[in-house]
């Protein structure tokens, strides 16, 4: 009998808990829900057969490391920051350790113990990160094996809603964490392309979009995110002369978004104290030069260039010039714009998301520049089952499942680059209709 303890029982873990649960109703496992809110967990759990529901506060030390040591398996769905903290409770106690986030230097750090200790930490095994590794890795393996160089390689990824539910100017509402969208890009980006190094500062970033097309679904915004660089040596593409990770938006979403940008209206560094009177369109003065003579809209409409009507559009369909009462006055001036947002951006339950994920590739063969554009869209049900959850929690889920069946015979650290890994992942996901779509030309 295994068992398998999940940690956090949030938005994007229910295709997980419902995976992992109907496993154990077939295989000789035990599965544990262990979440702040009780309730919820015991249904998400639906009383099914081998499984229980526990009340946890992750930061009660002993009540956490009191559950990890009945655990066989333990899956962090946890924020990031709490990752570093369940693993080492892990490395104590001797458990295997699984989350789709980021592998971190913290968790780095662990690496030769983890190793000497014969344990398997699989960390970005999710959406982005995760189906992007794996599916990119598949195409690049096939390449090389035949002995066909990659001199090219772009990879973006969005979480978007589905177009029968784009019924707001942005085409966006929130389908996961809304500090991480309003946050985005924050720093500087680094990407490589023809050999020529690109850094992207965060006042620039959302002028440097590419447009990347899907069939059937028209244009989308893309910009690089912060890495791109050490993703080379992962994927084992350390002469490659392009290299770019990025995010999709809708068309449009980015110019719009660049006003909050320059405005300053996502700096998370200092606080706000507001009167419980102001107004949306007094914040967005605040930000804005002194003019008496001129009318906000005209003060914007000079600050910002190109600052067309599809842009006003969007800032007008937010509220910003008009008169209602912000819903948020103290906090830092990205945390009260997330609250307008939450407002606004709200997943109602007959919405259905919609994630999009691209590779292109440049590969050099005898034939010619071999191009590959390898695209997977995926739908949500509803806002529950949603596909930011589908696609986050299954790869997760059916990488737990392989490595308790002895279908995964790894230790150490790791992130699924492998085929071992990511070859039975993707075959299982293809049955719940994760499937990526390839189209190729010679040039």
């Amino acid at each position: 009998m295994h068992t398998i303890l999940i940690l956090g029982g949030g938005k994007s873990a229910i295709f997980l808990i419902d995976f992992l649960a109907k496993s154990c109703q077939t295989k000789p496992r035990k599965l544990i829900l262990a979440d702040i809110n009780l309730v919820s967990a015991q249904e998400n759990l639906k009383n099914q057969l081998n499984t229980e529901a526990r009340q946890l506060d992750i930061e009660d030390v002993a009540a956490r490391q009191s559950l990890i040591k009945e655990a066989d398996v333990v899956i962090s769905m946890l924020p990031a920051f709490m990752h570093p903290i369940v693993a080492k409770d892990c490395l104590e106690f001797g458990k295997h350790f699984f989350s789709a986030s980021y592998e971190s230097e913290e968790m780095r750090g662990m690496r030769s113990e983890i190793e000497a200790k014969g344990l398997f930490f699989l960390n970005e095994c999710g959406l982005d990160p995760g189906i992007d590794h794996m599916s990119a890795m598949q195409i690049i393996n096939l390449a090389k094996s035949k002995g066909e160089e990659i001199i090219s390689f772009k990879s973006y990824c969005g979480g978007l809603l589905a177009p029968e539910s784009e019924d707001n100017p942005w085409k966006y509402k929130f389908t996961w964490n809304p500090r991480n969208v309003v946050l985005a890009g924050q720093g500087t980006s680094r990407y490589i392309e023809n050999g020529d190094l690109k850094f992207v500062p965060y006042h620039q970033l959302f002028n440097r979009l590419e447009t990347i097309q899907f069939p059937g679904l028209g244009d989308f915004d893309g910009y690089p995110n912060r890495d791109s660089l050490s993703y080379r040596k992962v994927y084992g593409l350390e002469n490659i002369s392009t290299m770019l990770r990025g995010t999709l938006r809708r068309d449009g979403y980015c110019k719009a978004w660049n006003v909050f940008v320059q405005l300053g209206m996502c700096d998370d560094s200092f606080q706000m104290k507001l009167s419980e009177s102001t107004t949306l369109r007094q914040l967005l003065n605040s930000f804005l030069p002194y003019d008496p003579a001129l009318s906000v809209e005209e003060k914007l409409g000079n600050l910002i260039a190109d600052f067309d009507f599809p842009t006003w559009e969007k800032i007008q369909w937010l509220g910003f010039f008009g008169n209602d009462l912000l819903p948020k006055t103290t906090g830092s001036p990205a945390s009260i714009l997330q609250a307008i947002l939450e407002k606004n951006w709200k997943l109602y339950p007959e919405d259905k998301d919609m994630i999009v994920m691209q590779h292109l590739f440049e590969i050099k063969t005898p034939e010619g520049i071999k191009e590959i554009r390898s695209s997977l869209v995926c739908y949500g049900e509803d806002a529950t089952y949603t596909a930011m959850a589908k696609t986050v929690g299954l790869p997760l889920a059916i990488a737990v499942d392989l490595f308790l069946d002895g279908k995964i015979n790894l230790k150490g650290l790791h992130v699924p680059v492998l085929p071992e890994i990511y070859t039975p992942i993707l075959e299982e996901l293809r049955n719940y209709g994760i499937i990526f779509r390839e189209e190729m030309r010679i040039v």
